[in-house]
């Protein structure tokens, strides 16, 4: 397992029936956790003073606000993010995605040469800020507007308002079969794929019946010696070991998967949150 361990304004406190409690900065939530089935005690005190709830209602659930304001800010190592309550509890970062930032960084720094990346269903831009940093040059390409004007705004934040990028909202599959009919390139290709979605013309995309259609594309899309593709995976019962076979068929290569994951302060277990794929040339 890859373990995010490297935030210091961050930090999962406790995970336990059906639950999280985490600190964001200054700020302690209370949120949803489906991998946390567990019935361990609650003996934090911070489960009942939480600054934030997010309470399941019917089919969704809503934030109830105590002491915290509409968004605020928190660092990882050079970078800045906005943290912003959303619907469907999601705050607009996901923390154990860190390991990944670590890893791009120090391939892209230790390139020796001049990196294009792809961010593809690219959200908030967590991956984009981290590879801005580390000196690439970066293609974002997420469908929801208001995800790409939240990525701007964690650039800025992190000093990278001024450096180049392409900031793109259009359908991802879309998009990287127009860039093979053009011939681009990319060094690097990161993709956050949802698990279920709908095209702009009502294209259906379930990852187990698209991901490896989307692979073969983007494989067009690869410079000759490409440095690295990741592939994040949040689907339910789709494995680490299935994400390695799949980019090693389709894009040959080696690759190396595994489970991402938090480690819980009061109990130090750690919480696995969803599955990567580091793809290699060589």
């Amino acid at each position: 397992m890859w373990v995010a361990d490297g935030w210091t304004d961050y930090e999962l406190l406790d995970c336990s029936r059906g639950e999280k409690l985490e600190r964001w900065g200054n700020y302690i939530l209370r949120r949803p956790e489906p991998q946390a089935i567990w019935n361990t005690p609650l003996d934090d005190p911070r489960w009942e003073t939480a600054d934030a709830v997010y309470q399941r209602e019917g089919g969704g659930g809503r934030w109830t606000r105590k002491r915290v304001p509409e968004s605020w800010e928190i660092g990882y190592r050079d970078l800045r993010f906005l943290i912003k309550p959303m619907n469907f509890k999601h705050t607009g970062l996901f923390p154990e995605q860190a390991s990944n930032w670590d890893y791009m960084a120090e391939k892209i720094r230790s390139a020796g040469r001049s990196i294009s990346v792809l961010n593809l269903f690219a959200y908030t831009g967590g991956a984009t800020v981290a590879a801005m940093q580390a000196g690439a040059m970066v293609c974002h390409v997420d469908a929801a507007k208001g995800m790409v004007a939240h990525a701007k705004e964690n650039a800025r934040l992190s000093g990278l308002g001024e450096k180049p990028v392409r900031w793109l909202v259009d359908d991802c599959f879309a998009f990287a079969a127009r860039e093979k009919r053009r011939g681009h390139r990319y060094d690097a290709i990161i993709m956050d794929p949802p698990s279920y979605g709908r095209g702009p013309s009502g294209e259906v995309w379930r990852l187990e019946d698209s991901l490896w259609d989307f692979l073969r594309l983007c494989s067009s899309l690869l410079a000759e010696e490409p440095l690295f593709v990741i592939i994040n995976s949040y689907t339910t019962g789709l494995s680490a070991s299935t994400l390695s076979y799949l980019a090693e068929a389709a894009l040959g290569g080696r690759a190396h998967s595994e489970e991402l994951g938090l480690r819980a302060t009061d109990s130090g277990l750690v919480l696995p949150c969803g599955s990567t794929c580091r793809w290699e040339f060589q």
